[in-house]
């Protein structure tokens, strides 16, 4: 086995990490015009008092959490 170049390594890196900015900062800029609003999605909890609200958004935690889940899962795979 030949050992890596690190610089090598981390262009890769560097080229992954760019690609998800992009790819997010496109979710983020036309964010308002998807059929979905993220951080509104059924099963956030939204509690109204008196004096304030409550809001905690579970489903979108869980859909982001799966999304950077699959997101490593195939970074991990490319890097082998």
């Amino acid at each position: 086995m030949t050992p890596l170049n690190p610089f090598l390594e981390l262009g890769r890196m560097l080229l992954i990490v760019g690609v998800v900015l992009v790819i997010a900062g496109v979710f983020l800029v036309s964010g308002a015009r998807l059929p979905f609003r993220l951080g509104r999605l059924p099963g956030d909890i939204i509690y109204k008092g008196q004096n304030g609200v409550l809001y905690f958004p579970i489903v979108t935690c869980i859909l982001i959490s799966v999304g950077l889940a699959l997101l490593s899962w195939i970074v991990n795979i490319f890097r082998r």
